[in-house]
């Protein structure tokens, strides 16, 4: 009797089905929160049970773990380097396209999944009513481990197994579902005025709403659609007799928010607005587009990799990266990780921004050399060509020789219109590109996926079995296995 009391509390609890209990007694999935992250929550006033909410930044490459303190707000208990996202910055519209999603989605206890073949995971749940009012389309949206993303957020092993400890603990506790809210970059005002022609920018200006309600409440924010939008923190009106009801396809019902929430965004929102005007006014360049990149990585893992880069993340420059080198990585990075670099074929197959070449003619008696699309442009050889009167370059424009007995005056090259970088404006083309160069083969990337590991290593956790155990001083953590006994 009291087993089957146990099971049935535990049910009602987590809200999860016997098939997702009978899946709970996975070793891997049953591994103890780290002492490490116990402490962190004594210091914090944090139970280890309490709700959790997630964030993640692509740009920056980050997941934050939040906790709800014995306050009642939330609080930002670690955050942890993303080893691996794909795509670009901006949400993910259709099956393939390698994006990984953006914007607010629920994680409940049915999308965690101790038999992931990337050693844990948990669903992002894309795509929300939102993305299916607009039509996008996508499946098997994970944050994950193995560090390998095809439009999801890769993490290590290591990482994934306290991420998941901490969501198994919350739904332990009551929770039952926990907010993912997923970002292009962090939605300050500099990172708004850097990508301000981004075609993504009305999107993200809606979802940096729910951003500024986090940032000004630290609570989750309701989430809702009608319309084809988010809303935020919506309650009935004064005068409606029942709480409204949102359809995303559908006109909004009546609704407010919160005064107390709506006059604290508004403020923020205020000055983040001024910020960004400023910023604008005294010329804060623009984001370059990067297309081909296939999304980005943190440096504290490109400083690891042979040739790593850090894609459309924030990268680390010269020593820096260097330097990086010399850090502990926060778990083990598999031998088969392809960091982020430039698809060649994409880049071919995307439409030419360049215009035709453009020269500006010397006077009557000067002719204009014709492009050789096959030869290279300018350079060392070409320019002593010139000076000893061989062949004629693909971007100047020569005289007619002189008589015998005059001099030979210099050539006058013609003046070529080129643009250094890419601007806002109509992009004006250099003279004579140069083709890439073949990419050269990548022999990193490994036949086979190497065997996954059976727990978190002790390394780069920085936890023990023996801390494990002595873990439950701090906070008594319980596991599936004596939640559930029933099952067995």
């Amino acid at each position: 009797m009291a087993s089957v009391a146990l099971l049935t509390a535990s049910v009602l609890l987590t809200g999860c089905d016997t098939d997702q209990i009978s899946l709970a007694t996975n070793a891997k999935a049953n591994q103890p929160v780290p002492p490490k992250l116990l402490a962190a929550m004594v210091e914090k006033d944090m139970d280890l049970q309490s709700p959790i909410l997630v964030r993640l930044f692509k740009q920056e490459a980050e997941l934050e773990v939040w906790k709800q303190t014995r306050s009642g707000q939330f609080a930002l208990l670690k955050t942890y380097p993303i080893c691996r996202w794909s795509g670009d910055l901006g949400p993910k519209v259709r099956e393939g396209d390698r994006q990984a999603p953006e914007g607010f989605y629920s994680i409940n206890p049915g999308q965690m999944n101790p038999q992931s073949a990337y050693y844990l995971s948990f669903n992002t749940g894309f795509p929300n009513a939102f993305d299916k009012a607009l039509g996008r389309s996508g499946s098997q949206l994970m944050v994950h481990g193995d560090c390998s993303s095809r439009g999801c957020y890769a993490m290590t092993d290591e990482q994934i197994a306290e991420i998941y400890s901490l969501g198994r603990e919350s739904f332990f506790g009551g929770q039952k579902a926990f907010q993912l809210q997923a970002y292009p970059f962090k939605m300050t005002p500099v990172n708004m005025a850097k990508h301000r022609n981004n075609p993504n920018m009305a999107f993200w200006k809606m979802i940096k709403e729910g951003y500024d309600h986090f940032e000004v409440t630290r609570q989750e924010p309701k989430v809702d659609f009608c319309e084809k939008k988010y809303v935020f923190d919506a309650t009935r009106a004064p005068d409606a007799k029942r709480d409204p009801v949102f359809d995303a396809s559908a006109k909004c019902p009546a609704y407010v928010i919160p005064e107390e929430v709506a006059s604290a965004v508004r403020e923020k929102q205020a000055k983040d607005e001024a910020e960004y005007a400023k910023l604008v006014a005294k010329g804060t360049p623009v984001a370059r587009m990067n297309t081909g990149i296939d999304g980005g990585m943190n440096k504290i893992f490109a400083a690891k990799i042979p040739e790593g880069s850090t894609g459309l993340s924030e990268g680390a420059e010269g020593n820096t990266l260097q330097m990086l080198a010399m850090a502990k990585a926060p778990g083990t990075i598999p031998g088969h990780v392809n960091p982020p670099k430039p698809n060649l074929e994409q880049a071919a197959a995307a439409p030419q921004e360049q215009e035709p070449v453009v020269a500006v003619a010397a006077p009557a008696t000067t002719r204009v050399a014709t492009a050789q699309p096959a030869e290279k442009s300018g350079g060392f050889f070409s320019g002593l060509a010139r000076k000893m009167g061989m062949g004629t370059a693909d971007t100047t424009a020569s005289a007619p020789p002189a008589a015998a007995a005059t001099p030979a005056a210099p050539a006058k090259p013609a003046i070529a219109v080129t643009k250094p970088a890419p601007q806002p404006q109509a992009p004006k083309s250099v003279v004579a590109v140069k083709p890439p160069e073949p990419a050269k083969p990548d022999t990193r990337l490994a036949a086979t996926r190497p065997t996954l590991k059976p727990s978190v290593s002790d390394g780069a956790a920085e936890t023990s079995s023996a801390q494990f155990a002595g873990a439950a001083p701090v906070v008594p953590a319980n596991s599936f296995d004596s939640r559930f006994s029933a099952v067995k």
